[in-house]
């Protein structure tokens, strides 16, 4: 007999097993417990190398709200703004902001870009730590504009959040925002709260302008348009460069992909609309990455100019190999 022969004692007891099998996964299956639903939940801070210099985004907040129509496309009709949305596979009458505040490690200097929200409704405090950072270790704050979702987090209690920090800010900004004629009409809102946040630490504060350093390594750039002076700044290290844009464009399909679309939030939607365009040919054209204050978290990414438009590509693994 062949030595893979089987007994028809082994036979039946091979068909004992598999006829038991079905029995123990259901006993199995009937006393594992199920595990609970935790809920959504998303990375607080990224960090990535860019040079000599580490670039940290932070998570400040995030917000779900109606739209993107009419906050972005309000020269265009509901349904133009909703068809883009589908077809970048995003709902098309519900959108998401998010507020991202970035740390920059010059290796000499901490300097951080904008303050988040402040109060119940940011987290920036928490962020940083979590980042290994703390208010006091601040050395820079730069503020790219005095929108409050920018300078909300400058004070704490009414005092200074970052007790050790020197300020830089635009000068055509800042000159705007503090005028008492701002403090009345539809500024009113805003230029109190400059007046609240920013005001008090005006003797701490550089004023720049265009092409000016903050610390070397570290320029400013003129983007007005969403607000009188708003401006970004433009980061090399080592041949590396990165452009913190700020509020250059608002959600990386509307503002992008249709950078003429009007966009609520922007003062002078012309001259937005002129900056969106100008900024974005020069990031792709040298394929300069950037980071967005309201792009999709870890807020980093290219504009791709492939096909004859714009388009956001999301950072993957550039930084890292």
């Amino acid at each position: 007999m062949s030595h893979f022969s089987l007994s028809r004692r082994a036979v039946l007891a091979g068909a004992a097993t598999t006829l038991a099998a079905p029995a123990i996964v259901s006993q199995t299956t009937l006393a594992r417990a199920e595990a609970p639903m935790m809920g959504m939940s998303s990375a607080s801070f990224n960090r990535i190398a860019l040079g000599d210099f580490e670039v940290t985004t932070l998570l400040d907040g995030q917000r779900a709200s109606d739209g993107p129509h009419p906050i972005f496309g309000q020269n265009q009709e509901a349904e133009a703004v909703a068809a883009l949305m589908e077809e970048n596979f995003l709902p098309p009458t519900r959108t998401e902001f998010v507020f991202t505040p970035v740390v920059v490690n010059t290796g000499s200097e901490l300097v951080l870009f904008d303050t988040g929200l402040g109060g119940d409704a940011g987290s920036l405090t928490q962020q940083l730590a979590a980042a290994g950072y703390s208010p006091e270790q601040i050395d820079i704050v730069v503020i790219t504009h005095m929108h409050p979702d920018h300078i909300g987090g400058l004070m704490t209690g009414g005092t200074p959040t970052f007790p050790n920090a020197r300020y830089v800010t635009g000068q055509t900004e800042y000159d705007f925002w503090s005028g008492e004629d701002k403090l009345t009409g539809p500024t009113e809102r805003v230029a109190k709260l400059v007046q609240s946040n920013v005001t008090p630490l005006a003797d701490k504060m550089t004023f720049i302008g265009d092409g000016a350093d903050v610390v070397t390594g570290i320029t400013g750039m003129d983007t007005a348009g969403h607000t009188p002076g708003h401006m970004s700044f433009h980061l090399e290290s080592a041949g590396q460069r990165l452009l913190i844009w700020g509020d250059v464009a608002n959600h990386f399909v509307a503002s992008i992909q249709r950078p003429d679309w009007h966009v609520r939030f922007d003062m002078d939607k012309e001259k937005a609309a002129a900056t969106r365009k100008r900024v974005f040919d020069m990031v792709s054209a040298d394929k300069v990455p950037v980071t967005g204050y309201h792009m999709p978290f870890p807020a980093i990414g290219y504009i791709d100019t492939r096909g004859g438009g714009y388009s956001w590509v999301p950072a993957s693994y550039q930084f890292k190999v």
